[in-house]
Order: C-alpha cells, then structure tokens, then sequence
C-alpha cells in the first residue's frame, strides 16, 4: 500500500466517508428520537390540562377528578398512559396505574413550571413523565397540588430504533456512491501523473527530449524544472564532448609525432627500437580510442533511434567506397523495423566498427541483418566470408587487445562495439558466421 499513492488516498477517502456517513447516521438518529420525544411531551401536555381542568370539588367538600382525559388507554391497567394528581390529603390516579403510585421529582427551580422526568413505571418499565406543581384557585381551596401525566418510553425508543433501521439501507447506498464519487475523482484527478509518466518514458526512449507544456498548474512546476534540468543536462554534456575531442586531437598528434620518431630510428638501423616504439605507441593509441568512445557513448542522452535501416545503408554506402571495402559485396537486410534502442550516432559508430572489421577480412561478402531475435530484444548481425576468429581468442578482442606486432586486428572496433553496446545494457556476441568467418551480434534491450 506505501508504493500507491492511489490507493492510499482512495482508503483514507472511504474510510473518511464511512465516518462522516456513521456520524452523521447517528446524529440523524439522535435528532429524530428528541423530534419524536418533543411530539409525545406535546401530547402529554394536552392530557395534563385536561387532567388540571378536570379537578372539582365535591359536595362533600373532596377534590375529585370528575372530567378525566376522554382518551381510553387511562382507563386500561396497565396500558402506558397514565396520570396522578397529588393532594394534601389523597392522591388521585388514573385506573391505568391500578394500585401503584408514582413519586414525582421535587418542585423545579421555577415554581408552576412544566418539568421532563424518567421514572420508573408499575413493570419496572421506563416512563418519560410530565409533571408540575401548582396551587389551585380559591374556589378548589387554594391548596397545592402535583399533577403528572406518564406514558411508557419503549414505544418512542422502537420507533427510534425503526428509523435507524429504515435509514441503514440508503446510508449504505450514498456511501457506496460516494466512495466510487471519490475513486473515480482520483483517478480523473491523478491522470496528469500518469500522462507525466508516459512522457518521461518517451524521453528516455528517445522518443522525445522535453516534457513540454500543458499541465495543470498545480503540476507545471515540476516538469518546468525537469524541462530545464534536462536542457543543463544536455548543455553539460555537449560541453565534454568538446573536451573529448579537444583531448582526442591532443593526444593523438604527438603519438602520431612518435610513430615518424619511430620510423627515424628504424632508418637509423634499430629496427627492434622502433619495433617496440610502435608497440606502445599502438597500445596508446587504442586505449585512447576506445576511451573516447566509451565518452562519447556516454554523453549521448539513452533513447531509441529512428529507421534504423537507413542508418545501417548509410553505414555501407560510406564503406563502400574505401578500399577494403569497394571491391566486396554488401547486402543490408532483415526486419524493417520502426526503431532501434539505441541513437542513431551509437548505431552509425558501434555497426561502422564491426562493418569496418569484416570488410578488412572478408573474401568477398558482407552481410548486416537486422532483427528481433526476442520479444524485448533488437540486434544487427554482421557477417562476413573471411578467415573468422578462434574462439580462444575471442574474449580477448573483445577487450581490444590486439596480438603482438599487427596492426590490423579487429580488437580495437570490437572493443568499441562491445563498449556502446554494454553502455546501453546490452551485448556484443561473437559466433562463426554461416558465410565461413565471424557473426558479430550486436544485441540492445528495448527497455
């Protein structure tokens, strides 16, 4: 779950939503029990007036109760509706109570005040009471009483209880709506991430070398800096390359100064000398050559090159008219494939060296294939006709070893292939060719 942003968000919103929508279901209920509460008081207030109202005294000179509340569950013992008027000398109650006696609370702080109370009734039930103390007028007798009218407090906590059973199925409903509300804003809301991924790897594919314009604004920062991150990046890059080449000329003229020094001494009749001058001078001059190539390779930006069959029929058309190479035959074939994962420049540089190799050793033939020798994989083979290279020494060309005393060899160009090659995460495979001589594998990963 650490790795989603997605999903985190999407878990914190539900889980904000099913507590939002569990307070609120509460508070609902909470609300509608007083709302259903206020109602029963209401009626119970109307009862106690008319309990009031109906007080007389007798001709014997009592207080009686001789116009009780015309409703007919006072009359039923037991039923949940009750009143009691309190007297100095009796207490009078309706026949619903039958023989028990409720005990009101004292007076409250405001004398004639209407009071609320929870009592307990005659089956140890809950009762929600109304009550109050007054005195009655002089012609009653001017003495206080306290009536209270009592009705049984499970009927209002069922119908609480059915309003939070009626109202579950909807909240369940809204917040089902509501968390795929806030998963489909995520998704809308975090599609400009996942479109600033896509540009990214199209970058780093080669398929683009900006991010570009035209996101919100809350993004737009971000690939502003990458833009420009990028373009000093690039600017870096050009600026070692230059050095490169500056140190490649510089390099190269005073070791091409010893190689005449070394033709001097062998003129001056110390052939061994010169021998061995020019046998340090050529192991320099391939250590700096394939330097300067592993620096070039390097200051590239990574990405993928376009028609890689053009490059590689450009790549032949240029050997075609050097000497090893004009009087042979060429053939470019294979897939034609849309992209090749590597620049352009690599692939001119790394197929050149190998092309450049088969064309010094061929007979008469030369073949470049290009091809996809795997789902996620990309690979030129050239192929030549010539005298091909013993296994046993394979290895050591790749690291541009060359033997003793040639100049000819084919360490160096495939030193510099194996160099692209593994700087882009790929291989340089040599096998006997089919032709007779070698097969040399070019193979580049596509991502």
């Amino acid at each position: 779950m650490s790795s989603s942003l997605r999903l985190r968000l999407g878990l914190a919103g539900s889980a904000a939503v099913l507590l939002a929508l569990a307070l609120a279901g509460i508070g609902l209920t909470v609300l509608f029990g007083a709302h259903v509460e206020r109602q029963a008081l209401a009626e119970m207030s109307v009862h106690l007036d008319q309990v009031l109202a109906g007080l007389e005294r007798q001709p014997s000179g009592e207080l009686d109760e001789v116009d009780p509340p015309a409703d007919p569950r006072f009359a039923q013992p037991l039923s949940g509706l009750y009143w009691q008027v309190d007297l100095p000398e009796r207490i009078l109650r309706s026949r619903s109570l039958w023989d028990f006696v409720l005990v009101t609370p004292p007076e409250p702080d405001r004398p004639g005040a209407r009071a609320r109370a929870v009592l307990p009734g005659p089956g140890e039930e809950e009762l929600l009471v109304l009550h109050q103390t007054l005195r009655l007028p002089e012609r009653l007798g001017s003495v206080e009483v306290t009536a209270a009218v009592a009705r049984d407090r499970a009927a209002l906590l069922a119908a609480r209880r059915g309003f939070a059973r009626e109202m579950l199925p909807y909240l369940l409903v809204l917040a089902l709506f509501l968390i795929g509300a806030g998963w489909l804003q995520l998704a809308v809301g975090l599609r400009p991430l996942r479109r600033l991924g896509e540009r990214v790897a199209a970058i780093r594919s080669g398929e683009r070398d900006r991010l570009g314009s035209g996101d919100p604004r809350e993004v737009r920062p971000l690939t502003e800096e990458f833009d420009a991150l990028l373009a000093a990046r690039e600017e870096e890059v050009e600026r070692a390359r230059r050095r490169a080449a500056e140190l490649a000329h510089g390099l190269k003229t005073p070791l091409q100064a010893l190689l005449g020094e070394a033709d001097r001494i062998r003129r001056a009749g110390q052939p061994e000398s010169a021998a061995h001058l020019e046998r340090i001078v050529g192991s320099l001059r391939r250590q700096v050559d394939r330097e300067l190539a592993r620096t070039r390779v390097r200051g590239r930006p990574a990405g993928s090159g376009r028609e890689p069959a053009r490059v590689l029929r450009g790549v032949v058309d240029v050997l075609r008219r050097t000497p090893e190479g004009a009087g042979l035959e060429w053939a470019v074939g294979g897939d034609e494939l849309s992209s090749f994962p590597l620049p352009a420049e690599d692939l001119a540089e790394g197929v050149g060296a190998l092309a450049e190799n088969a064309a010094r050793h061929a007979h008469s033939r030369v073949e470049i294939h290009l091809a996809s020798p795997c789902e996620g994989w990309r690979e030129v083979r050239i192929e030549d006709d010539g005298p091909g290279i013993p296994p046993a020494r394979r290895a050591s060309l790749l690291l541009g070893k060359n033997e003793p005393g040639t100049e000819d060899s084919p360490g160096l160009g495939l030193a510099i292939a194996r160099t692209i090659a593994e700087e882009a995460g790929g291989q340089l495979v040599l096998e006997d060719s089919p032709l007779g001589g070698l097969s040399a594998r070019l193979q580049l990963p596509l991502a």
